[in-house]
């Protein structure tokens, strides 16, 4: 029997993108995709599922919210958050109101469906920055060295006085500084005055220097190194 996935997330775009990753695979059957946390706990009263996809950002009431009151009602409902915030604060509280997995909306779309069902085996999918969160607090609390992080400047002064192959161009930190601030790469080119293909040049030339994978992880590792606000 297909796995049945329940899905909220405000975005529509991404909404619809996470629906075709799912309906397109014949193992997992898309039972019902809300765009907010009311319409979805109402669904969830008489409607089991086994896995729901929970997007943090719902524009009624926190997704903390909808992870804590499913397990509440569906115990054997697994949960798991696709996300753009991937801070320490977001991903405990995620995980104690009863999360299984969380994965950042960068770069999951193509491997969502295989994530789903590792989920549904009792697995826990994390991206990558997630994980490497939780050993560096696990790491801190049976107090064991934790893995050497790069040294983090205070400010964007600062910034400056990193090694060459570590410093972004200054066209470079612009890049990164709007996309953190969540424009698109055609919002970022229009500002800048670029073409958005300029703007996916500076983005690759990024993450080879931050040693990334996507949006998430960049802005993450230029905020732990004090480059972003």
């Amino acid at each position: 029997m297909a796995t049945q996935v329940a899905l909220v997330e405000d975005d529509t775009g991404m909404r619809e993108r996470i629906a075709r990753v799912v309906d397109a695979d014949p193992s997992l059957t898309l039972a019902y995709s809300a765009s907010n946390a009311l319409d979805i706990l109402a669904w969830l009263v008489d409607n089991p599922v086994d896995v729901l996809l929970v997007d943090l950002g719902l524009p009624d009431h926190p997704g903390l919210q909808v992870i804590s009151q499913c397990r509440h009602m569906q115990p054997a409902c697994a949960v798991m958050v696709l996300s753009i915030f991937g801070d320490e604060a977001n991903m405990v509280q995620a995980f104690e109101a009863g999360a299984s997995g969380y994965l950042l909306k960068d770069g999951t779309e193509a491997d969502l469906a295989t994530h789903i069902r590792h989920l549904r085996a009792g697995g826990s999918p994390m991206s990558p920055v997630i994980a490497r969160q939780l050993l560096r607090r696990w790491q801190t609390r049976a107090g064991t060295p934790p893995e050497p992080v790069a040294a983090r400047p205070s400010s964007a002064a600062a910034y400056g006085a990193s090694t060459a192959s570590e410093r972004l161009s200054p066209r470079e930190f612009e890049v990164l500084d709007l996309v953190s601030r969540g424009f698109t790469y055609v919002e970022v080119g229009v500002q800048m005055g670029v073409s958005a293909s300029t703007v996916q040049t500076h983005i690759r030339n990024i993450y080879g220097k931050l040693d990334v994978h996507n949006k998430s992880e960049a802005v993450f590792e230029a905020r732990n190194l004090g480059w972003l606000p």
